[in-house]
C-alpha cells in the first residue's frame, strides 16, 4: 500500500479557499467512490498549516489523486497560495486503528 504525507502553510488571508477546494476533492471523491483509497485532510491549530495523508492498494504509480479533475484544480493555484511549501513525506505504517470511525466532523 503507498502511503505519503504532504504539509504546507497557506498565506494568511488563504486558509478559507484553501478549505473550499478540498472540500471539492472530498466531493468527487464521494461521487467517484474509488476502492482501496484512504484520504484525509487536516488544518492545525494554527490555522494555515495543512496536512493530507493519501493512502491507496497497490503501487500503480502517482495514484488516483492527479487524475481527480478538482484535484487538478486544488493544485493549479497551492504554489501561489502558499507561505511554506508543501513537503512530501512517504509514510511506513507501524500500525493503525479505524474502530468504526465515520468521517465525522467536529
Amino acid at each position: 500500500m503507498k502511503r505519503v504525507m504532504v504539509r504546507y502553510t497557506v498565506k494568511a488571508g488563504r486558509a478559507a479557499e484553501n478549505e473550499r477546494l478540498i472540500e471539492g476533492v472530498f466531493a468527487e471523491l464521494a461521487r467517484v467512490a474509488p476502492a482501496g483509497v484512504h484520504y484525509s485532510a487536516f488544518k492545525l491549530e494554527d490555522g494555515v498549516t495543512f496536512v493530507h495523508v493519501y493512502a491507496q492498494e497497490g503501487d500503480d504509480g502517482a495514484g488516483l489523486l492527479p487524475t481527480l479533475a478538482s484535484f487538478q484544480a486544488f493544485r493549479a493555484g497551492l504554489n501561489e497560495r502558499c507561505e511554506a511549501a508543501p513537503v512530501r513525506t512517504a509514510l511506513h505504517e507501524v500500525g493503525s486503528y479505524m474502530g468504526g470511525y465515520a468521517g465525522m466532523r467536529e
